[in-house]
C-alpha cells in the first residue's frame, strides 16, 4: 500500500474521530482512559487478540488506566489506508 500525502492524511482524519496526527512521526495516535489498570490491560488484550489474527501490530503504551495506540506503516515510512482502517477497528473495540 502506498504512503498517503499530508493532504490525504488530513482528509482521512475525519473518518477516525478521536485519533490525532503526530506530524513529526507521520503517525496516528489515540489515548483511551480506562477505569483502572486491570480494565486497561483487558482492553489491550482484546485489541491484541483481534490484531494478531490479521498479523498487524501497533505501538502500545500502557500507563495506569491509560492506553495509547500509535499507528504507522514502517514499510511506507508514513501512513497508508491500512493505518486508518486499523484505527477504525481499534475504535470499535473500545
Amino acid at each position: 500500500m502506498s504512503k498517503l500525502s499530508l493532504e490525504q492524511v488530513k482528509l482521512y482524519l475525519s473518518k477516525v474521530p478521536g485519533w490525532k496526527l503526530v506530524e513529526d512521526r507521520m503517525a496516528l495516535s489515540r489515548t483511551y482512559h480506562c477505569r483502572d489498570f486491570a480494565t486497561a490491560v483487558s482492553f489491550v488484550n482484546r485489541v491484541a487478540e483481534m490484531l494478531e489474527h490479521d498479523n498487524q501490530h501497533v505501538e502500545i503504551h500502557l500507563a495506569g488506566g491509560m492506553v495509547t495506540f500509535t499507528l504507522a506503516t514502517r514499510e511506507a515510512k508514513g501512513l497508508t489506508g491500512k493505518d486508518f482502517a486499523l484505527a477504525q477497528t481499534i475504535s470499535k473495540v473500545s
